[in-house]
């Protein structure tokens, strides 16, 4: 199963996901050029990195074809907290890992919570506690 697809960069909306250098991020503005005579509408999209909080830009055409991820969303048990990382498993396949705690989090996940998962190009991230 391929981790990304394509589709037309005037497709996309805010909120949506796409890959800018390869890195999944989710848009946050969007802003179109008039069309000119000699060619296609531009858009200039700004993005923030979902595993990284990085802002990135993107130039393009309207009519271009642009990367967009898979995005996988899953729920996780919290085993044990060290510092601003969390050891937690997937409960359908029992997989262990360690993910980072985001920012906004840390402090209220602690063994036993629930929180959802967000696994996009090999790479996996927590959401939220649910």
């Amino acid at each position: 199963m391929s981790e990304k697809m394509f589709t037309l960069a005037g497709d996309l909306k805010e909120g949506r996901y796409l890959l800018i250098e390869d890195f999944p991020c989710r848009i946050v503005s969007i802003d179109k050029s008039k069309t000119g005579k000699h060619g296609s509408a531009k858009l200039r999209i700004v993005a923030i990195d979902i595993f990284t909080g990085q802002k990135r830009n993107l130039l393009t055409q309207s009519t271009a074809d642009v990367e967009v991820p898979i995005i996988e969303r899953k729920n996780a048990q919290v085993l044990s907290v060290t510092g601003t990382s969390a050891q937690v498993m997937d409960p359908q396949n029992y997989e262990v890992y360690e993910v980072q705690i985001p920012e906004d989090l840390i402090g209220q996940i602690s063994a036993g919570d629930e929180v959802e998962m967000l696994q996009a190009m090999g790479r996996k991230a927590m959401q939220r506690k649910r």
